[in-house]
């Protein structure tokens, strides 16, 4: 039988190695960097694998994504030519991402950060409660992730717009697309929230002139990646009061260092990037899906387009 090769930085190779070994018996499951003969693997099952490592896989077929972002397979610059590149799009990712983001944005809308300040001073200070309908919330980004949080957004009553690349029609949710569109988007999100892949297009997208259109007092939410987020730019518009605090579960550099300027700045909740970690129990059916159909010369489900990278 063809093998797999698993390396992942957070994931449990035991684990998946198991809950594989429940659906497809007999797999021949190997660990990076214990290869063995190169030959023989025909899929990859990968996070963050270190540049180079798949250019000596001379039958890989498949490179699949331990997560929704494909971005850290693109990253290498020796990233083999023909193999496929696929992601999880898994459900429990989902409402696990669905979950952290409405849990932000109510954090934010309910003066959680402004009641957390009073407590710490023995304040007992009533503040009006917010209208719900009258809060707008923007989410950059409306793929299965965007669609699912705007989904939560929207049952709990707030408005919700979203802007994408392309034109997109989602039940309750005002869109936006296309670049001549993004300035409009921006200046109606109260709360910013950030689900993008991260692409050349992409990467420092929300930087000091982004910042700056959204309304003063703004708030924003990135669980895409760290890339989006230009990290001095944003500190700068915590500073200045412009943007009025920030929930950030993704960084330039993780973990985060110790001594980077979020840790300890009173605007910034930061979150070890957890918002839809990847579960092997609900993941394993389509990976060995997946698996299979590789072995068998098929193409798997969820491809990505490498021209565009997501």
């Amino acid at each position: 039988m063809p093998a797999i090769l698993f390396r992942s930085e957070n994931d449990s190779p035991e684990e998946w190695a198991e809950r594989l070994e429940e659906r497809i018996p007999g797999l021949d499951f190997r660990i990076w960097p214990e290869v063995g003969d190169p030959d023989d693997i025909q899929f990859a099952l990968v996070w963050k694998l270190p540049s180079g490592a798949l250019s000596g896989l001379p039958n890989l077929r498949t490179i699949c994504s331990l997560g929704q972002g494909v971005d850290h397979i693109f990253a290498d610059p020796d990233l083999p030519e023909g193999p496929r590149v696929m992601r999880i799009v898994d459900p429990w990712m989902g409402r696990a991402m669905a979950e952290w983001v409405l849990l932000n944005v109510l954090r934010f809308h309910r003066l959680l950060p402004e009641y957390e300040a009073l407590q710490a001073a023995h304040e007992w200070k009533p503040m009006a409660c917010p209208e719900t309908s009258k809060r707008r919330v923007g989410i950059l980004g409306m793929g299965e992730l965007g669609n699912e949080a705007a989904e939560s957004l929207i049952s709990l009553g707030f408005d919700v717009s979203g802007w994408s690349r392309t034109e997109k029609s989602i039940f309750g949710v005002t869109s936006y697309f296309g670049a001549d569109q993004l300035d409009g988007f921006l200046a109606r999100a109260d709360i910013l929230v950030c689900l993008l892949p991260l692409t050349d297009e992409t990467k420092d997208i929300i930087d000091a002139d982004l910042l700056g259109k959204l309304p003063k007092g703004a708030q924003v939410i990135n669980g895409g990646r760290g890339g989006h987020v230009v990290d001095e730019d944003l500190i700068a518009a915590l500073d200045s009061g412009h943007i009025a605090g920030a929930a950030l579960d993704v960084f330039r550099i993780e973990p985060l260092p110790p001594e980077h300027v979020f840790w300890g700045h009173p605007k910034v909740l930061v979150w070890p990037h957890v918002s839809a970690p990847t579960n092997a129990d609900s993941g394993a059916d389509q990976i060995a899906d997946a698996i299979h159909k590789t072995f068998a010369g098929e193409a798997p489900d969820n491809l990505v387009d490498r021209a565009r990278q997501y």
